[in-house]
């Protein structure tokens, strides 16, 4: 088997894999991705029932990766404000005490951030990949074995063998490569189902996200165009084989109920998409010659929307370590890159995961306690002003 020899390979050709490639595009570094899926699934990713809340740094990135522009306009979908309610929507539409409310004091014109259809980035990534000469996709690849040494690093596939100075994997939070590379994970099963869809409604959304704990189960509205929304549905995995069971009509009366007719009559318009919530954290994201970068590295839930967005982040910073370090002629594969890689997406990541596994726990729980806390944290988080803020320039920060 012959040896094709590369700077950097990545394996796995998503989003993370996709961006990271894309941000070394300019770099002058010989590039391969591999992916095991087919070209025709990347190159033309059908609908998985999946919007991205995208927020404004990842709009940067993308924007930077000339990959944003290619997004059609009219499948970017602007949120204006967003509502963390505890409770039914119905019965707490006039309980202020009940909802957490984010929206832009600094640009009220402005979004919090952005709705995109998860195939409509993949296939804006790749056509943007096919621009660059020093990128080969290499599809129908499943990774065999890996061997990191001191100056090099081998992948191997059934079909190929490849040479690199560096691995680096987003190969999802089920990872083989980070088991091939001997690194340990924490996984946290939170024994749900999330159900997507996107449905069609009577009553306007006013490009307001909104998020419904109602203890047994979880409802969120994402809000597309107007009046059409995608709508998330979280539940136990009987309760999801019984609502993908149902006829339409059925399940539109289910949803419609659930969400107590806050968007008035609904209609499926799109394939409903089951997901298992399954969250990951890496205890560590490097080793010789190796790194992980998207859910590879950190697998969150979906409630607080960080996934993708630190995905973007994880292939961002650790590219444009290699490429300074590149630009220097130093090794791109150094110890002490990687570990500064490291450190900074687990500062970033480490709270955003423990933080979100704790809002999960806390808003799925029905004990009289949980309910009690939940009460109070809504009330101080809306009159604490610096909370708010906070969060809202998380979403809402460029660089």
């Amino acid at each position: 088997m012959d040896i094709k020899k590369v700077d950097i390979a990545i394996v796995g050709a998503g989003p993370a894999g996709l961006s990271f490639a894309l941000s070394l595009a300019n770099s002058g570094l010989k590039i391969a991705l591999l992916e095991q899926q087919t070209l025709d699934s990347i190159a033309k990713p059908e609908f998985d029932g999946r919007d991205i809340a995208m927020t404004h740094l990842s709009k940067t990135i993308l924007t930077e990766l000339d990959v944003w522009q290619n997004i059609p306009k009219d499948v970017i979908y602007p949120i204006k404000e967003a509502k963390v309610i505890n409770g039914p929507l119905e019965s707490t539409l006039n309980q202020h005490n009940s909802r957490l409310h984010f929206e832009r004091s600094d640009d009220p014109d402005s979004p919090l951030g952005y709705l995109i259809a998860n195939h409509q980035i993949r296939q804006a990534l790749y056509d943007q990949l096919n621009a660059h000469q020093n990128i080969e996709l290499l599809c129908d690849q499943a990774v065999t074995s890996l061997q990191t040494y001191d100056d090099y690093a081998l992948i191997r596939t059934q079909q190929i063998k490849i040479e690199a100075k560096l691995i680096v994997s987003s190969d999802s939070r089920f990872s083989s490569t980070r088991r091939m590379m001997g690194l340990s994970a924490k996984m946290k099963d939170f024994g749900k189902i999330m159900i997507v869809c996107n449905m069609k409604h009577e009553k306007s959304h006013e490009n307001t996200a909104q998020e419904c704990f109602q203890y047994d189960k979880t409802c969120a509205i994402l809000p597309l165009g107007e009046g059409f929304s995608s709508i998330v549905i979280t539940v136990n995995a009987s309760e999801s084989e019984r609502l993908l069971a149902l006829d339409e009509a059925a399940f539109n009366t289910e949803a419609q109920a659930m969400l107590n007719s806050h968007l008035g009559e609904m209609s499926l318009i799109s394939p409903r998409t089951a997901y298992p919530l399954v969250g990951v954290m890496s205890d560590r994201f490097i080793a010789q010659r190796f790194a992980l970068i998207g859910d590879a590295a950190v697998g969150m839930h979906p409630v607080t929307a960080h996934g993708f967005n630190l995905g973007l982040r994880s292939a961002d910073t650790l590219a444009q370590l290699i490429i300074k370090s590149n630009q220097q002629s130093k090794d791109i594969a150094s110890n002490w890159l990687l570990h500064k890689y490291e450190a900074r997406h687990k500062l970033l990541s480490k709270p955003l995961y423990d933080a979100t596994n704790a809002i999960v726990a806390l808003y799925t729980s029905p004990t009289p306690l949980a309910k009690v806390i939940r009460k109070v944290g809504i009330k101080v988080g809306n009159q604490f002003l610096p909370f708010k803020k906070l969060v809202t320039h998380r979403l809402t920060q460029i660089r």
